[in-house]
C-alpha cells in the first residue's frame, strides 16, 4: 500500500507541475511537494495505527505499540496521566526476569530501553503510582535472594503461578531508590494497588494460610483484611470513586478440588485456569460473585463510569486460547467483547480521564511469544 500511495501521490505531483510549469515559480512546487509528502505520512501513520486494530474492535479510535520485545504487562497510569510504570523482562534491556520501568505517556521503545526503577534485583511484580506521582509501589524478592527465583510453569502437567513467599511490599521513587518497606510478615505479599482517592493499598497476602485480600493506608499501617472465604483472591482494583473492589478468585468447592488448591499452595502455587469475578464493597461488605462464565475470567479493571468492568477471558475458547477483553456490567448483565485476536490480549488498564487504554497483547509480534504493550483512544 505504500508504494501504490507514493505512485499516485508522485504521478499527481508531476502532473500539476507539467500543467503550472509556465505559470507557477519553482518556489511554490517546492512548497507543494512539501505539503504532499506530509499529506503522504499523515496517510501512511493512519494505515500503520488503523493496521493494529482488528475491524471489530469498534472502542477503539486508535491504538499504538508501546513495546516491542520480551514479556511486558501490568502497565499502570501516574495520578496525571502523564507517565506509566510497568514490568518487563525483556532480554535486550538487560534483566533475567520481571522488573519495573518508568516511560512518559507518550513514548514507545522499539529502539531504546526505558528507565528501570526497580532494583534489578529478585523478581519484581505490580507496581502502581502514589497519589504524588513521585513515588511508586511494587512487590519484590530482593530480601531474600537477589537472583531472579525459578519459575514453576508446570504441576504434574498442569498450568501454575508461583506465588514467592519472599515478595514483600516496598514504596520507592522513580530514580529507583527504595523510600519504605510496607509488609514484613512471613509468606506472600503482593500484588499492591492505590485507591484513586489516594487513601488506601489494596493488596493479597497468606499470612492467615489462605490467599485472602487486605487494605492497608498508604504509610502501611491500618492492615484490615477484606475476603476470608478459602480460594485465591488477587489483582483488586479499587472502583474510580473507591468505594468498591474488584477482583479474581479461584473458589474451590468439592472435596478434591479443595484438596488440590491447599496442596498447591503449599508449594507456592495457584492454578488460574479456573477463575471467576468477585465485587465488594471496599471495606469487603456486600461481597458477591459477578460472572460465571468458566474457564479463566481474570485482570478486570473498572471503567471509568464505575458502572463497567473491563476484563480478560478465555471462557469462549475450547483449548485454552484465546484470551479477549470483555465488558460486562456491575451488576453482571450485557456481556460485551471488546477485542477480537486470536491469541492474548489482557491487563486493561484505563487512564484516570478515561481516554485511554493500555493493555497487553500479542497481537504484531512477529508470530514470536512477545507480549507488547499497546495504548488506546477509547471511544464508548
Amino acid at each position: 500500500m505504500r508504494n501504490t500511495l507514493l505512485f499516485i501521490l508522485l504521478l499527481l505531483l508531476f502532473s500539476c507541475k507539467k500543467i503550472s510549469e509556465e505559470s507557477i515559480r519553482i518556489a511554490e512546487a517546492d512548497d507543494m511537494t512539501k505539503e504532499m509528502n506530509s499529506f503522504s505520512q499523515e496517510i501512511q501513520k493512519k494505515y500503520d495505527n488503523d493496521s493494529l486494530i482488528y475491524p471489530e474492535e469498534k472502542h477503539f479510535k486508535s491504538l499504538r505499540q508501546v513495546t516491542f520485545g520480551g514479556d511486558n504487562a501490568e502497565a499502570y497510569w501516574s495520578f496525571d496521566d502523564k507517565q506509566l510504570v510497568f514490568q518487563s523482562n525483556f532480554e535486550g534491556w538487560g534483566v533475567g526476569c520481571d522488573q519495573m520501568f518508568l516511560m512518559d505517556a507518550d513514548e514507545t521503545f522499539k529502539d531504546k530501553q526505558p528507565p528501570m526503577v526497580s532494583t534489578g534485583k529478585g523478581r519484581t511484580t505490580c507496581a502502581y503510582f502514589m497519589p504524588d506521582n513521585k513515588h511508586i509501589v511494587y512487590a519484590s524478592t530482593h530480601l531474600k535472594d537477589e537472583e531472579c527465583p525459578e519459575v514453576p510453569l508446570r504441576n504434574n502437567g498442569k498450568y501454575v503461578w508461583p506465588v514467592y513467599d519472599s515478595f514483600d511490599i516496598f514504596v520507592a521513587d522513580l530514580e529507583g531508590n527504595i523510600t519504605a518497606q510496607l509488609t514484613d510478615e512471613p509468606g506472600y505479599d503482593a500484588e499492591a494497588t492505590v485507591s484513586p482517592k489516594g487513601d488506601k493499598i489494596v493488596f493479597t497476602s497468606d499470612r492467615s494460610g489462605d490467599l485472602e485480600l487486605y487494605t492497608m493506608n498508604l504509610d502501611g499501617s491500618g492492615v484490615k483484611q477484606i475476603t476470608d472465604e478459602l480460594g485465591y483472591d488477587g489483582g483488586a482494583f479499587f472502583s474510580p470513586d473507591g468505594s468498591k473492589l474488584i477482583f479474581r478468585s479461584s473458589r474451590p468447592k468439592t472435596d478434591s478440588e479443595i484438596k488440590e488448591y491447599k496442596d498447591l499452595l503449599a508449594k507456592g502455587l495457584v492454578q488460574p485456569t479456573e477463575m471467576e469475578l468477585y465485587i465488594c464493597n471496599a471495606d469487603g461488605s456486600d461481597l458477591r460473585q459477578l460472572t460465571n462464565l468458566g474457564n479463566a475470567n481474570w485482570a478486570p479493571f473498572f471503567h471509568p463510569s464505575g458502572e463497567k468492568i473491563l476484563f480478560s477471558s478465555n471462557f469462549e475458547a475450547e483449548r485454552g486460547f484465546p484470551f479477549n477483553l470483555y465488558l460486562i456490567d456491575i451488576d453482571g448483565k450485557n456481556l460485551e467483547r471488546v477485542t477480537h485476536g486470536k491469541t492474548f490480549d489482557a491487563f486493561p488498564v484505563f487512564s484516570n480521564d478515561g481516554k485511554h487504554l493500555i493493555f497487553s497483547s500479542n497481537r504484531n509480534n512477529g508470530g514470536t511469544r512477545d507480549t507488547n504493550l499497546f495504548i488506546a483512544e477509547w471511544q464508548d
